[in-house]
């Protein structure tokens, strides 16, 4: 590091709209919440500050604490199938834009509307895990059910959550979300816009998990939050004999 790059904030601490987080060339924003004036990053939403040390330089981003989910190309969803159209869906995905599923991201054979109707496949109040294809803001994300992985939900349990907060569900390199799984037995796909879908062997198991999610959306601002949940997971699985 250079004299010229300066961390003026605590890592993992709270920062506010108009804070300064550092200043410097060596010191690069890696978040669309934070903005460069001059040589000063600068937090534009409430969140907590993560500094990566990269050698060099250091890498300043922040997990927002409120706000809607916003789609991002690949980004894997969980959607609630909210009405039908001819030759598409839509698809609420708990976020301003809603999602659009054509029959081409659904069917690998021609579709004709006039002999065939898409309630078949898909209904309104269906769950789906979809991946968003494309979204630019000047029209509704689009989603595909093609993929490993992807399709009608038919069973298990969905938890919703704040999509700030699934940074901390997932953890570092998926550390929180691989220790509820291994803690409970449990199945858990972690949507980005907040949604959760869970599969446990049984409904004990499956309180367990949605109420050790709801400790880490109300907790993500604290630190030690991975070995709380794993001793509140072993309490509750003693307490209920699961």
């Amino acid at each position: 590091m250079t004299a010229l790059a300066k961390i003026l904030v605590e890592p993992r601490s709270i920062v506010l709209p108009g804070d300064v987080l550092a200043e410097g060339d060596d010191v690069e924003p890696s978040s669309i919440y934070i903005e460069r004036v001059g040589k000063k990053l600068i937090a534009t939403i409430t969140g907590i500050v993560v500094v990566e040390d990269l050698g060099d330089k250091k890498r300043v981003s922040i997990i927002p604490l409120e706000g809607a989910y916003i789609p991002r190309p690949g980004d894997i969803v969980i959607g609630l199938v909210k009405d039908i159209g001819i030759t598409h869906w839509e698809v609420d995905i708990a976020s301003p834009y809603k999602g659009v599923l054509t029959v081409q991201e659904v069917l690998d054979r021609p579709f004709n509307p006039a002999t065939d109707s898409l309630k078949k496949y898909l209904d309104v109040g269906d769950y789906i895990v979809a991946k968003v294809v494309a979204f630019d803001r000047a029209r509704d994300p689009l989603l595909t059910i093609k993929g490993e992985g992807l399709g009608r939900i038919s069973e298990g349990a969905i938890v919703e959550i704040k999509p700030s907060r699934v940074p901390r569900v997932i953890g570092r390199k998926g550390s929180m979300v691989n220790m509820l799984m291994k803690e409970t037995g449990c199945s858990i796909l972690v949507g980005q816009n907040g949604r959760i879908l869970v599969k446990c062997p049984n409904k004990d198991l499956e309180e367990v998990v949605i109420l050790s999610i709801k400790k880490i959306e109300a907790e993500a601002h604290t630190s030690g939050l991975t070995e709380r949940v794993r001793a509140f997971i072993r309490e509750e699985r003693s307490r209920r004999g699961v």
